[in-house]
């Protein structure tokens, strides 16, 4: 069973953006190697994109637009990637670089209040990535129909409850649990930590049956898919470790 056609709660590994994955006319089949080497190569793009920023801010330059304009632009990219799958390589990169200064400025800030907590958050995030891929391949937790369809509606749940937060926002309209730094948003903040973990199991699986019968450029999927669940997972646990040295 699945939910709204999705096989994982991660947009990039959607049925439709692996419609015919295995068409015989392409040259060339989606490697493990090739996933990692992408992924590596985006990561350290949006490594170098948060360092720009975080120098800018402790420079004492206004970090407003590169942030604000990093959120919209990484949105953009994903949009067109889900229209344009012939686009995927360079809008990927474009999003990697967005993100990054996104998560630069937004890292920047809360060292600024919190020094060394984007540090740990980074750590945190590495250390799950491992463990959550350790799981997996030891099948000590099983990627099942149902596991899925369990960890699709919460993400969705939870997205939702995102975007209608930040749309009530311009309207001066704040929901508590998920700003504030009182039990209850910590609450929230552990829970959808931990959907965030485990939808990289489902990231892993998707990959995993896909390795050797996709075509070559559908790495660039899986690349991307990964690096949106490995930016919500940092982010989350970012904002939880602001939560807790607040408490």
């Amino acid at each position: 069973m699945s939910l709204f056609g999705l096989k994982t709660s991660n947009p990039a590994f959607t049925n439709y953006f692996w419609e015919n994955p295995r068409s015989k006319s392409a040259s060339g089949k989606m490697t493990l190697q090739g996933v990692i080497a992408k992924s590596v190569f985006c990561l350290l793009l949006v490594t170098l994109a948060a360092a720009f920023v975080w120098k800018l801010y402790f420079d004492g330059v206004s970090i407003t637009w590169y942030t604000s304009g990093g959120i919209i632009v990484a949105l953009l990219c994903s949009i067109l990637i889900s229209v344009k799958r012939e686009w995927t390589m360079p809008l990927t990169l474009i999003y990697a670089i967005a993100k990054g200064l996104f998560i630069g400025g937004f890292s920047a800030i809360i060292h600024g209040k919190f020094p060394y907590l984007p540090f740990q958050a980074v750590i945190i995030t590495l250390a799950t990535f491992l463990v959550m891929l350790f799981l997996y391949l030891a099948k000590i937790i099983k990627v099942t129909k149902k596991f899925k369809s369990v960890i699709i509606a919460a993400t969705t749940v939870i997205f939702v409850i995102y975007i209608t937060a930040f749309i009530l926002r311009f309207f001066d309209i704040y929901i508590s649990f998920l700003w504030s730094s009182s039990w209850y948003a910590i609450t929230f903040n552990v829970i959808v930590a931990i959907f965030a973990s485990l939808s990289l199991l489902l990231d892993f699986d998707f990959i995993n049956k896909y390795v050797g019968k996709a075509k070559k450029h559908y790495e660039w999927f899986a690349t991307w898919g990964l690096l949106v669940t490995i930016i919500w997972l940092y982010v989350e646990i970012l904002r939880l470790l602001r939560k807790l040295a607040v408490r």
